[in-house]
């Protein structure tokens, strides 16, 4: 029999590329979303069942042995929504007696993190984001259900939402570029579709041998490092091929109005969220994929040029 992963919140950009990821190996996807939603993913069977309703969620997705959690509320409505998602997550893993994947971020390192990242760098978090992601992993590992976090950093690929498609790609069929932070400045960035398969890598490895992991276990993903001169290269060539940009044109570069955006925080609650993270454009990391290669084996990383082209292609800038 396949095995079966339940996605929660399988219609946002994470849950997408892991419905499509885990249908690719050759799971039962059951992907679960608001009752009124509707996808289109091959493969994939639906389940438009609020998440208040654990029982009838895991009644419907019996058998399932992995539950993902990919539900991400925009950033004003963290404080409230994040222990309350993190907490029907792990109800509806326990109902089913299934091992619970989280997507991790940087921001628990906080704004005094070193330059390089592994599962036992020290949790700092200088934000109110940060505490919440802390917050929600320690009541993941208090909770006793079989969990698993891998940890990444700036997503781009499959569909919109973050700083990739808000600024970088935004203008460049105009040749244009914005980058948020100091161009010399190298952060990690993760192509979603690479992320999403280390976690069916994971789940796999967990169906045939759950104890080959710890109760919790945690991982980083290394992704790409990448500065903003590394992205105007990349954007370079795109525009060139594409005819964004004449025969010698350069790409025009712009950079993000942090003063505009603090001085507007008061009155637009996602710019106060916004202006808390400025902190990471000029903060040097890269997180080590080092135990997470000993345990599912060296990963296949798509190359940067054909990760940006299909990730502008998702956007609809490139046919």
């Amino acid at each position: 029999m396949k095995p079966t992963v339940l996605i929660l919140g399988a219609r946002g950009r994470f849950g997408m590329a892991a419905a499509r990821a885990f249908s690719a190996a050759g799971w039962k996807v059951l992907g679960q979303i608001r009752p009124g939603a509707s996808a289109r993913v091959p493969g994939v069977q639906w389940l438009p069942i609020d998440l208040k309703d654990g029982a009838a969620l895991a009644q419907a997705a019996s058998g399932a042995s992995v539950v993902v959690h990919a539900l991400n509320p925009p950033y004003p409505q963290w404080e409230k929504q994040v222990p309350v998602l993190m907490e029907a997550a792990i109800d509806v893993a326990r109902a089913l007696d299934a091992t619970l994947m989280f997507t991790g971020n940087v921001y628990n390192y906080g704004a005094s993190m070193p330059a390089q990242l592994d599962e036992e760098t020290p949790q700092r978090p200088s934000t109110r984001k940060g505490a919440l992601r802390v917050a929600a992993e320690q009541r993941l590992i208090d909770s006793g259900v079989r969990s698993v976090v891998i940890r990444a950093g700036d997503y781009f690929g499959s569909g919109s939402g973050t700083w990739f498609d808000i600024a970088l790609a935004k203008d460049i069929q105009q040749g244009k570029m914005t980058y948020p932070g100091a161009m010399d400045i190298a952060t990690s960035w993760v192509y979603l579709p690479d992320l999403a398969r280390s976690f069916v890598a994971v789940a796999d490895k967990l169906v045939q041998d759950p104890s080959t992991l710890p109760r919790h276990a945690s991982f980083c993903f290394a992704g790409h490092q990448l500065t903003g001169n590394d992205w105007a290269k990349l954007m370079q060539v795109v525009a060139q091929e594409e005819g964004w940009l004449r025969a010698g044109q350069k790409l025009k570069i712009g950079s993000m109005p942090w003063w505009l955006i603090k001085s507007l925080s008061f009155a637009v609650p996602m710019f106060r969220e916004l202006a808390e993270m400025q902190y990471l454009w000029h903060t040097p990391y890269a997180l080590s994929g080092d135990k997470l290669a000993a345990f599912i084996g060296a990963q296949s990383v798509t190359p940067l040029p054909q990760a940006l082209r299909a990730a502008l292609t998702d956007l609809g800038k490139m046919g």
